[in-house]
């Protein structure tokens, strides 16, 4: 079986379907680019699963698939609401036991540049509870030139993501320490009015109930990270000066699953900001009914970025790191915002 075998396309008509449409709006307003992202993300979710589902059962059909991150979703273009928006999936690389899926956004289907692009890590499962394990599948047959290229980027993804999870742990150099020092000394001035990190975390608990659950017992990703994006978009409500629009899905990692009846902690965290963009971080902890399990079930990293009525983007208030522990959050965000800038300045 080849990449183009597993394709799946969706729609979502919005050009047709008012009742949809609303489903999707921030505001019953005419605004640019009024369309939650955190629904649609929960609709990315399920594609991805539905498509590595897909490639699982024609080799086990008691075989099942979890979503195990989701790998940098860049968004290029403010989406329309009253347009329709195509969904177009495929999967690009498999592994011994995972998957890469990726998903193409898009209003214009003959347009150079999508909307957003999406990849999605998913993982073959066997069995339940206790005694679920990896599952092993056979790999796709990369036969044309884009299906080469595209198995070669998902593992580039891969290599170029441990590369940066071990960058981000160096310990500062010496341009990175005199940023910290500068911010810290900024904190000591009479006159100082920027916002402290510390003071920039917001709470929510929620209780997952059985209208959640996706396969047995375990409740569906796609609402957890709606919930999270939903969550760091309020927050980033509360610190821009105009109006906060979403750019990136820097990572989101599913750590362990999450059960019906457990209660859900999640706690965002503004951590970087630039001139015009706030990056925020969102853990999800988890606690089972019977209070006997607790552990940090995803990490969220989402970007936003501060504009006005036409979209043209504006200033934001500085986030001022005071701990050691506010100092790694913001030197990680801060490296991984110089990479993007790189990665686009090789691709212009």
């Amino acid at each position: 079986m080849r990449p183009l075998d597993t394709s799946i396309e969706r729609t979502l008509p919005f050009g047709s379907d008012k009742k949809l449409r609303k489903k999707f709006m921030i505001i019953d307003k005419e605004i640019p680019g009024n369309i939650r992202w955190g629904r649609l993300l929960e609709k990315l979710d399920k594609l991805a699963e539905d498509i590595a589902l897909d490639y699982v059962h024609e080799f086990e059909p008691e075989g099942r698939v979890v979503t195990a991150a989701v790998d940098d979703i860049a968004l290029h273009t403010p989406a329309d609401i009253t347009k329709d928006v195509y969904l177009r999936a495929r999967i690009n690389y498999v592994g011994r036991t995972s998957m890469e899926v990726g998903i193409r956004v898009d209003q214009d289907k003959e347009a150079e540049h999508s909307l957003a692009a999406c990849y999605f890590t998913m993982v073959a499962r066997k069995g339940e509870g206790d005694k679920a394990e990896s599952l092993p599948i056979p790999s796709l047959e990369y036969e044309s030139e884009i299906e080469e290229r595209r198995y070669n980027d998902a593992i580039e993804r891969r290599q170029k993501y441990q590369q940066q999870i071990n960058a981000l742990e160096e310990p500062p150099s010496t341009e990175e320490y005199q940023m910290l020092r500068e911010l810290h000394k900024a904190q000591e001035k009479d006159d100082f009015k920027g916002l402290l990190a510390g003071e920039q975390i917001r709470n929510s608990v929620e209780r997952m109930y059985p209208d959640l659950e996706n396969v047995p017992h375990k409740i569906f990703g796609g609402y957890v990270i709606r919930r999270a994006y939903e969550l760091a978009l309020i927050q980033a409500e509360e610190i821009m000066p105009d109006r906060p629009i979403f750019v990136r899905v820097n990572r989101i990692n599913f750590l362990q699953p999450i059960r019906i009846g457990d209660k859900l902690d999640f706690t965002s965290r503004i951590v970087y900001t630039g001139d015009t963009s706030m990056t925020l971080e969102i853990d999800i902890e988890r606690t089972s009914m019977d209070k006997v399990t607790k552990a940090l079930s995803n990490t969220c990293v989402f970007t936003f970025v501060n504009v006005d009525e036409d979209l043209n983007p504006r200033p934001v208030p500085g986030v001022y790191p005071t701990t050691y522990a506010e100092d790694e959050r913001y030197l990680k965000a801060h490296r991984r915002r110089i990479e993007h800038h790189q990665k686009e300045h090789q691709k212009s």
